[in-house]
């Protein structure tokens, strides 16, 4: 479930600027250029999923990512960034004159695991507040917290009804009824 090989600085660097510069493109009205994946670590052409969160004044300004490794992850960020910054629906697409002000997070993330619990109150000890990113499935229904939300919402018991109303179902649905859980670790870096 961990992320098992660290991105070297340079690899964290490299995936900071393609965000930046999808972002600088998108934002300008001009479409991204295509990647020289030949031209990038061995590492970054490798499989990976990503989330990229851009916030301004310290303010969510557009997330976006995908759970499930399915292209580069270089590719991924710079398509996840671009994403972020002109189809989260939360937010009107990022302007050129706010750029300056638009800070990068990018979270990459493991595979996720399902988490096996017995009732409610097993699945609260069985989260790790900080470490886990969480996503609820029930039905069509699916919705994810990256680990750093836990920095917003660091009771158990809130984050999860938070996560349920993000779903779009009753916050009390966790305790209502057993649910698909999965877990995920990520490694996050920024600008």
């Amino acid at each position: 479930m961990a992320i098992k090989n660290q991105l070297s600085s340079e690899e964290r660097s490299i995936l900071l600027r393609l965000a930046r510069q999808a972002i600088t493109e998108i934002a300008s009205g001009r479409a991204t250029p295509p990647l020289d994946m030949s031209t990038l670590p061995a590492t970054l052409q490798e499989w990976g999923a990503s989330f990229v969160t851009l916030t301004r004044r310290d303010q969510l300004r557009g997330c976006i990512g995908t759970l499930e490794p399915h292209q580069p992850l270089a590719l991924d960020v710079q398509e996840h960034a671009c994403a972020a910054a002109c189809s989260d629906f939360r937010f009107p697409p990022v302007r050129a004159d706010e750029l300056q002000e638009i800070q990068i997070e990018i979270s990459r993330l493991s595979i996720p695991v399902d988490l096996n619990y017995a009732s409610p109150q097993d699945l609260l000890t069985k989260l790790k507040p900080g470490v886990d990113g969480v996503t609820l499935i029930d039905g069509w229904q699916r919705a994810t917290f990256l680990p750093q939300v836990w920095e917003k919402i660091p009771d158990p018991v809130d984050f999860l009804s938070h996560l349920c109303y993000k779903m779009g179902a009753s916050p009390d649905l966790w305790r209502e009824k057993k649910i698909k859980v999965q877990v995920y670790q990520v490694e996050e870096f920024h600008e």
